[in-house]
């Protein structure tokens, strides 16, 4: 429990990676040329999961993993009670108004999936469950939900479910009045909207083979077919859906990694045509919203980290922008929340989460404060067009989420729920910003967390975790689960690098492309600044990342292995070269602008540099667990393994390099909330079995 601190409290676990013999992977030179190079791959042949050998493969390689793991099996059953204990397992979230219903999702205990509900008027009226998650799993081994959208009169729900963890989702819809579900049944959909005449349906649809967005339909219920109004022909590009907060209008939108382009159809016109509303223009990125007879344009054009425009809806084109938001130095906007009389834009400012209401009246722009430096905050529900609050969530690495109504005109705020958290006292924790000063003399940051009674000399172990890609921003929130670890002695970093989006525009475009190796460098800056600090020493350091962060955890593992005591690689992007030179593969060539494009000679030969799977070499690796899934539609199961598969072939140490396999999930692991307890228990295990004194 949060009240006791388990540091040095039992013996060390060892891990034996000869407890059991280690799976042998079997070679078959595959031989390839490309720009004068002559490329091998012994372990291509992985890539066949319909070859029944490599399935056996995969179960031994779990089978070794679970027995080189044996002897953490107390911690994890242990480590798995301890987190439940922080978790009210029965809970209600804040309910939300949309139309004549309040509409929220619970958790009972027990069950592993929330329950959708609403109830018509007021919380004391008659619950109706809209969506049971929990008996729709039933029979699979994940379920994931995507869509979930309200018809306007309140009748029906369409929703999308994923049985396989391929992110390849199934669109139904359901008659709310009396809880069955109509014909409709529409394979691969991914975004969805309702028009007002509440028996049309939007919807676009991804690529059978390459998974790329690519085609948008009009659905008039219960029709045998639709109709087809959009295809993205350019590959570097998908497409996705959204309606206006105003109702108004449906927007499509085809983006690639670094342009969008904009269409539209009013909702109230079904079967109109879809009109251009912003041309793609290379590099030009935005986001729309719609009021009264404006359309609101949140832009990079002349302003790589955003400002805001209007523009009037006869005539939307460049010329007839007028600027309401400049740029601010030091302040990058992401995207804005439109209502009656005001507008909540969302961004970000010294590496962190900021929000601002805007009185669309007087154009006064007024910052919301928040108490501490490392925090989160983030928009909620906001269905209703026409109010006077706005609903956000707030957390941050020691505070649990907490639900918050903002009166848009004085600032109000009100506190509608903080998460309970059980047997957790916050005070015994501190949280810090620090920053790594970088090869280059950029200051990267780097968020902390741990309990107060810590000391700072050297012999507290640490879990590092990092991303560093697309632009994405890892957020510093609170997690039950972690506390596991902080109250084993463990200090928790977040290492927030180049590549990322915590500082704008010119800290993601620093860490792509052909300057991709900033993100891995300024990681080990990160790194060496926090044992030379003294937050740590490299033996007593993990590091963790997964999807691009698992490339981040094998690039950095080939460039210092000797910095790091122990790693997991979760879903990692590690063959890089391989994966981008093929594009039959799921999402590779959309990927381009974010990689490189190999087939260019110059791509090709600075993604060589960091690429884990062709930098593996004659060294020692640090203790290394690999986790993977079959059905992974991002990265394919295969990166991971045979990544794990070269390094044994080439290192010099004897640690453990591990390789475990979901055969029943996708990208993101487990879907129900207790099998991603068990997900988690198992990793710290791991962890702290390398790093920590005692478990």
């Amino acid at each position: 429990m949060s009240s006791v601190s388990h540091a040095a409290s039992a013996a060390p676990i060892v891990l034996d990676p000869s407890v059991a013999p280690v799976p042998v992977t079997k070679k078959i030179p595959q031989i390839t040329h490309i720009h004068g190079y002559t490329r091998h791959d012994d372990y291509f042949w992985l890539r066949d999961k319909t070859d029944p050998e490599v399935m056996a493969h995969l179960k031994s390689e779990t089978a070794y993993t679970e027995a080189v793991l044996a002897p953490t099996a107390p911690l994890q059953a242990k480590l798995y009670d301890e987190i439940l204990s922080h978790v009210k397992q029965t809970d209600l979230s804040v309910p939300y108004r949309k139309g004549a219903y309040y509409y929220y999702a619970r958790t009972e205990e027990g069950k592993q999936y929330p329950i959708y509900a609403r109830k018509r008027g007021s919380l004391d009226a008659p619950e109706e469950i809209t969506l049971d998650l929990n008996a729709l799993a039933a029979g699979h081994s994940y379920l994931g939900l995507g869509t979930y959208k309200i018809s306007d009169d309140g009748h029906l729900l369409a929703y999308s479910l994923d049985t396989t963890g391929y992110r390849q989702y199934t669109l139904h819809v359901k008659d709310l009045r009396t809880g069955r579900d109509l014909s409709e049944a529409i394979e691969r959909v991914d975004s969805v909207d309702w028009a007002s005449d509440n028996a049309t349906l939007y919807y676009s649809t991804e690529d059978a083979v390459s998974k790329r967005h690519d085609k948008f339909f009009r659905h008039a219920l219960g029709a045998p077919a639709s109709t087809l109004l959009f295809e993205e022909k350019d590959e570097l590009y998908d497409i996705g859906s959204q309606r206006s907060n105003d109702g108004a209008y449906v927007f499509l939108t085809s983006y690639s990694k670094s342009t969008n382009e904009a269409r539209a159809v009013r909702v109230d016109r079904p079967g109109g045509e879809l009109a251009m509303l912003v041309p793609r223009r290379e590099g030009h990125r935005f986001g729309l919203e719609h009021h009264g007879d404006r359309f609101f344009i949140l832009t990079n054009r002349n302003a790589d980290d955003f400002r805001l425009v209007t523009a009037p809806e006869t005539a939307p084109q460049e010329a007839n922008w007028k600027e309401l938001v400049p740029q601010r130095a030091g302040v990058h906007l992401d995207d804005i929340s439109m209502f009656e009389k005001y507008a909540v834009l969302s961004g970000r400012s010294g590496g962190f989460s900021n929000l601002e209401i805007l009185d669309l009246a007087t154009g006064k722009l007024t910052s919301v404060p928040f108490e501490e430096a490392v925090h989160t905050a983030m928009p909620q529900a906001n269905p209703e067009f026409v109010t006077s609050t706005f609903r956000f969530t707030y957390t941050s690495l020691v505070t649990p989420n907490a639900v918050y109504d903002i009166d848009l005109a004085t600032g109000k705020r009100t506190l509608l729920k903080a998460t309970e958290v059980p047997n957790y006292d916050p005070k015994l924790y501190a949280t810090e910003l620090a920053h790594a000063t970088a090869k280059d003399g950029t200051q990267v940051p780097i968020s902390l967390v741990y309990r107060k009674n810590v000391k700072r000399d050297g012999t507290a172990p640490m879990l590092l975790y990092a991303y560093g890609s697309y632009g994405i921003s890892m957020d510093p929130t609170f997690s039950a689960s972690r506390l596991a670890l902080l109250d084993r002695g463990v200090v928790y970093a977040i290492a927030h690098i180049r590549g990322g989006g915590e500082l704008g525009e010119k800290w993601r475009t620093s860490g792509h492309l052909r300057e991709k190796l900033n993100t891995f460098t300024d990681f080990i800056d990160c790194a060496e600044y926090l044992v030379k600090a003294k937050y740590t020493a490299s033996d007593r350091l993990a590091i963790q990342g997964g999807s691009a962060g698992g490339l981040l955890m094998g690039a950095v593992s080939n460039m210092r292995p000797d910095l790091f005591k122990a790693v997991v690689s979760q879903v990692p992007f590690v063959d890089v070269m391989n994966t981008m030179l093929d594009a039959s593969l799921p999402l590779t060539t959309s990927e381009y602008l974010e990689w490189g494009d190999p087939n260019m000679k110059g791509d090709y030969d600075y993604m060589m540099r960091y690429s884990p799977y062709d930098n593996v070499g004659v060294k020692p690796y640090p203790a290394t667990l690999v986790k993977v899934s079959v059905n992974d539609s991002q990265v394919p199961y295969w990166e991971g393994a045979k990544l794990v598969a070269k390094i044994r072939a080439a290192r010099t140490d004897s640690h453990p390099m591990l390789l475990m396999v979901n055969f029943g999930a996708g990208h993101g692991g487990a879907s129900g909330r207790y099998d991603a307890i068990k997900e988690s228990a198992f990793n710290y295990a791991f962890i702290l079995a390398e790093i920590a004194s005692g478990s």
